[in-house]
């Protein structure tokens, strides 16, 4: 059961493939899929910590024409099942099923919600009554970063070698970075009541 919610509540905002689970490309088969390294102490504390955590992925394989929309309901099935386990229950689960380049009617389109658009973050925040300004994004590329900030969240990119471009504009730079989640949720506990800020960066790459 999820409980209400109540305005202002704190929220972080989850990549999916490469952050939340091992990285299958295109993936839909709920047999394949793994948490990752750090998933479930890390979510659990942040849970314990009153945070809500919500999904944000992108999904163009529905676009591509790769799957259809709807086998991406067993994949969240499957993820929170997994989350059960470790003690920790999901408050949002968001896709963008769209790409410019596909080739599906419908899906073939650009759109306000795929990463870096901020639009999944602002639907889930209207829908839930998320306080974004204390609210996080954790993801494992630049573009989850960039629509981390661009919604106003604070951001944590999990540095495992997922991120290849390193286009670090301004609007691209994580406040933190982290091995995993477990080491991202001690970086969001430990820093939940300071001022958003940007990272240093001349130890990026």
């Amino acid at each position: 059961m999820i409980r209400p919610t109540a305005p202002g509540d704190r929220a972080v905002f989850l990549d999916k493939d490469g952050t939340l689970i091992d990285d299958v490309p295109y993936n839909v088969d709920p047999a394949l899929i793994r948490l990752a390294a750090g998933a479930p102490e890390g979510l659990r504390s942040l849970h314990e910590a009153g945070f809500r955590l919500i999904v944000v992925s992108n999904q163009s394989g529905v676009a591509r024409g790769l799957f259809p929309e709807g086998a991406l309901g067993p994949v969240r099935a499957r993820v929170e099942e997994l989350l059960a386990e470790a003690g920790v229950t999901l408050s949002g689960f968001s896709y963008c099923p769209h790409h410019p380049g596909g080739s599906v009617p419908g899906y073939a389109e650009r759109c306000d919600c795929r990463k870096p658009r901020p639009g999944m973050l602002l639907e889930a925040a209207r829908a839930m009554g998320i306080d974004l300004g204390r609210s996080w994004l954790v993801g494992d590329i630049l573009d989850d970063v960039e629509a981390g900030r661009l919604a106003g969240c604070r951001t944590v990119l999990i540095d495992n070698g997922n991120e290849t471009e390193w286009d670090l504009t301004p609007g691209r730079q994580p406040h933190h970075r982290a091995a995993d989640l477990s080491e991202a949720a001690r970086v969001i506990l430990g820093d939940d009541l300071g001022p958003i800020r940007t990272r240093p960066p001349e130890d990026l790459p």
